[in-house]
């Protein structure tokens, strides 16, 4: 049985705490949460603590699912590289300290070079991966569909396969699979639990692909994503992960939050259970 979680990227727009975040996924049903480092760093700015943090996800039945950060553990710059594995690892105690269970990884700092080799990329992987042991947090690599580095399906699969550790697996997400180019068909060949997180949304059949943007999401349903056959194919394949709606729309967030993360879960679980 799928678990639903809020990314809080869906009501960032609407300027709360992390605190009111929390108190609206707990109100809406959800069973998980996805916060952003940023709103980590800004609860402890602002006074609070990580332990303060941990309780409240607890008291208020939520599991952290992950946490969004952009490290940059991936780039060819030695210095730079360095630099980004010293930030991951920092971000992961962060988030072991609130009681998460992974950390998102996406090729952040390599977003628009060409021509990464994929095996370098593998090797650098494995090393956010034994970092997230000592930490206790899974760094997931992520698929972006606007990167010139791992925006697509393939590509991730190679990276998390040559990266030969055996805790390597997938944050996918069904806007960045069509940006990136990616058919569906493709998640046919992965093993479901590879999938530790699904970010879900949907998207509209104009603006067309090269240039539909984050801000373009929509509720999963309201959209052309083919989320039935999506479902079908990741339910054969053993997928029984965490899904995350994770939307950048700026209608949502002119809406009530509660209200908007209400629609969401119905959607979701409407989608995920329609396959």
């Amino acid at each position: 049985m799928y678990r639903y979680c809020l990314n809080t990227s869906t009501i960032r727009g609407q300027k709360l705490t992390l605190v009111q975040e929390i108190e609206l996924a707990a109100k809406a049903g959800y069973q998980g949460i996805e916060p952003w480092l940023s709103e980590i760093e800004d609860h402890v700015r602002a006074g609070g603590t990580l332990a303060d943090l941990r309780k409240r996800f607890s008291d208020a039945g939520l599991t952290v699912e992950g946490g969004i950060g952009f490290a940059e553990w991936i780039v060819d710059d030695d210095a730079q590289r360095a630099a980004g594995l010293e930030q991951a690892k920092k971000d992961m105690d962060t988030l072991a300290a609130i009681g998460a269970k992974r950390m998102a990884a996406p090729a952040a700092g390599a977003q628009d070079q060409v021509g990464l080799n994929l095996y370098k990329a593998a090797e650098r992987y494995r090393k956010l991966l034994e970092l997230g042991e000592l930490a206790g947090v899974t760094p997931l690599l992520e698929v972006w569909g606007f990167s010139k580095t791992i925006s697509q399906l393939g590509e991730a699969l190679l990276v998390a396969a040559e990266a030969r550790h055996k805790n390597a697996c997938l944050l996918l997400d069904v806007y960045h699979l069509y940006k990136g180019g990616s058919e569906f068909t493709g998640l046919k060949l992965v093993h479901g639990p590879a999938i530790a997180v699904l970010h879900m949304n949907d998207y509209p059949a104009n603006p067309p692909r090269a240039t539909i943007q984050d801000s373009d999401r929509v509720f999963p349903g309201d959209g052309v994503a083919p989320l039935k056959q999506i479902f079908r194919d990741l339910k054969a394949n053993g997928f029984n992960g965490v899904l995350s709606l994770e939307l950048f729309n700026p209608t949502y967030y002119e809406r009530d939050p509660l209200e908007v993360i209400r629609v969401g879960l119905e959607k979701m679980k409407a989608a995920s259970s329609d396959a």
